[in-house]
């Protein structure tokens, strides 16, 4: 077989792989554009089941407007400049960074977020921080038991404009909408109890009835029931452009805008590969707790005992702490699982999920972590892509089986289906 190079996606550049064995490209469908300003306009003025956009704007004396931190690549900056002239005649419009358990926004990521428009608005954006409880205010319980502490600023100003994006997600089916609000400005219990149902094997991609972390966040909006939320959710191309947007009512926006994203995302493949490589592209590759995800969809094209290949450049290192003393703690995959069984905590479904691979598969990652952390995290270093892909090819030969790979450059937004 002739040998082809393809570029993979390594931070904000692309490196090379040359391969010359049978292989299939899986990504994200190719979909057609329309212009940007247009379709943002005709969802702003024609949204599901609610008023348009400036009318929803003009009755509302005060308005908060819950945005994306940077580990998602929803286009806010864009969907912020086309509303500039009802934000900018606005009365008293607060902004605030639904960061969920990540970290804060820095100088750079919060220009990525706000564009344009930052400079003139930066004093009245606000960053959720889950960890502070005295910010938080009790909802309920769930129906899975999880006790809902949201931040106050939600409920004290009650009219809200929600901008988000919708793609699937490896445990609670997908992103966006209602995952706004939870995890996005929960406290951090609430989001620890939450996401342990990220355990179940009804938590997956794809899946919302029936799933336990779903369930929670259609249980907070109906405590949060009397907020009137004007919702704008987004639907990405493979390399970040606008495909589609929906507004409107936040669930049944979010609905149509599932459907909009399963034409985007869901990729078919002929059969599965005995190596993956699987890329978390910029900026999902902020650390190793986020590219996990790409681990994830990528196993669901990995056959059994295979080799799995992570590429991420994990631009802030592992990420949240739990997570990797987890894998620290235990010498085996299977110990991880044995740990977790034993007490839970925020960042343990992620060391599940990789520990599940792990106990099936070879693991190896190519990233700008030292090697010691990478095989901390049971993960076997590489120097290069070209390196790991050769040592999983030599792999599968000395096993005797004839080697097939499955290359995802977007791993991270891309869920492999087979058809039966």
């Amino acid at each position: 077989m002739i040998k082809i190079i393809i570029p993979i996606p390594y931070g904000k550049e692309h490196v090379e792989l040359k391969i010359d064995i049978p292989h299939e490209i899986i990504t994200p469908n190719e979909v057609e554009v329309d212009d940007l300003s247009k379709i943002i306009e005709e969802a702003l003025d024609k949204p599901v089941a609610m008023e348009p956009l400036d009318q929803f704007m003009k009755k509302s004396d005060k308005l908060l407007v819950l945005v994306n931190d940077a580990t998602r690549p929803t286009p806010t900056a864009k969907v912020l400049e086309e509303m500039y002239d009802l934000l900018k005649s606005h009365n008293d419009v607060k902004f605030l960074v639904a960061t969920g358990a990540h970290r804060g926004p820095t100088e750079d990521e919060f220009r990525y977020i706000f564009g344009k428009i930052y400079d003139e608005f930066k004093d009245q954006i606000f960053v959720h921080d889950a960890r502070k409880d005295e910010d938080m205010e009790y909802l309920g319980v769930s129906s899975n038991g999880t006790e809902m502490y949201l931040n106050k600023m939600v409920n004290e100003i009650g009219n809200i404009i929600v901008i988000g994006s919708v793609e699937p997600h490896y445990f609670a089916g997908y992103t966006g909408g209602r995952k706004a609000f939870l995890p996005g400005v929960a406290s951090y219990k609430t989001i620890e109890m939450n996401h342990k149902h990220a355990l179940s094997d009804t938590a997956k991609a794809l899946a919302l009835k029936g799933n336990p972390v779903a369930d929670d966040m259609d249980d907070a909006m109906h405590v949060l029931k009397e907020l009137n939320v004007f919702s704008i959710q987004t639907v990405l191309t493979a390399d970040h452009g606008l495909y589609a947007m929906t507004a409107g009512d936040l669930l049944k926006s979010f609905d149509v805008a599932v459907e909009k994203a399963n034409e985007v995302f869901c990729a078919k493949f002929a059969k599965k590969g005995n190596i993956v490589v699987a890329v978390a592209p910029y900026p999902m590759d902020i650390d190793l707790y986020q590219s996990q995800k790409a681990l994830e969809n990528g196993r669901l094209a990995l056959e059994e005992g295979g080799s799995i290949i992570l590429v991420s450049k994990c631009r802030d290192g592992v990420g949240e702490d739990t997570f990797l003393d987890l894998l620290c703690s235990a010498k085996t995959c299977e110990d991880v699982m044995c740990k977790i069984d034993k007490g839970y905590k925020l960042g343990y479904h992620k060391a599940a999920k990789m520990a599940q691979i792990g106990m099936n598969a070879e693991m190896l990652a190519v990233s700008d972590l030292d090697d010691k952390t990478v095989k901390m995290a049971k993960l076997e270093p590489c120097e290069n892509i070209q390196e790991a892909f050769d040592m999983a090819l030599t792999r599968v030969k000395n096993e005797g089986k004839e080697p097939y790979a499955i290359i995802m450059p977007q791993a991270s937004l891309t869920v492999p289906y087979k058809e039966d």
